[in-house]
């Protein structure tokens, strides 16, 4: 899942830094603000209160696992955040912590379908070892400035060192052709009666 501008300029290059376990909540904080007007994301979440009290620790377990791998980036001074999953650092309790925090926040009656696409999100991902990128954002005041380019550049430096492909979800349409931009292609397309479409794609290795 991503929130960024579609067509992000990139002029001089943002700094990008890994972020310490001391500055998770930083981190995710500039997720939350990110995803505020996210069409999945919401889709799940509507009510303003509910995504703001749970917000924190709803992206912590969809990407916190990205904290203990050295994995987690910020630009700019946490202007924006992006959490990858190296092959080998999934956190196998996320399922179920993240199944838990959908019975307290999402409506009795949309809880099958949100589980739904979840679980059709979670059959897309590759058999293979691969970089897996669950959360990227920028805070809205801050975008435009090409750092989600910068955030992606960093990352995929260092996915294509390792000669591995990569994976995500584009929960935000008008995101796909920055992805395709940097070589991720899409695969396919979740969307249940009410939700919004979800794009998985794939960047093979290089």
């Amino acid at each position: 899942m991503e929130q960024q501008k579609k067509d992000e300029p990139v002029s001089d290059m943002p700094t990008v830094n890994v972020v310490t376990n001391a500055e998770r909540e930083k981190a995710l904080h500039t997720i939350v603000a990110a995803f505020a007007a996210d069409p999945l994301v919401r889709w799940i979440v509507p009510q303003a209160d509910t995504y703001l009290t749970y917000g924190v620790r709803m992206f912590d377990v969809f990407g916190g696992a990205a904290f203990a791998a050295g994995a987690a980036y910020e630009a700019a001074g946490f202007a924006g955040a992006a959490l990858w999953i190296p092959p080998g650092h999934e956190d196998e309790s996320a399922d179920e912590a993240f199944g838990q925090i959908l019975t307290e926040i999402a409506k009795p009656e949309q809880l099958d379908e949100v589980t739904s696409v979840l679980d059709e999100m979670q059959s897309y991902h590759p058999v293979e070892p691969c970089w897996y990128l669950p959360l990227i954002g920028v805070d809205p005041c801050h975008q435009g400035r090409g750092l989600g380019a910068a955030l992606m550049k960093y990352a995929l430096d260092k996915v294509d060192a390792e000669g591995l492909p990569a994976y995500l979800e584009s929960s935000n349409p008008a995101n796909i052709t920055l992805y395709q931009r940097h070589g991720f292609e899409v695969m396919g397309r979740i969307q249940t009666a009410s939700s919004p479409p979800v794009h998985p794609m794939y960047r093979a290795a290089r």
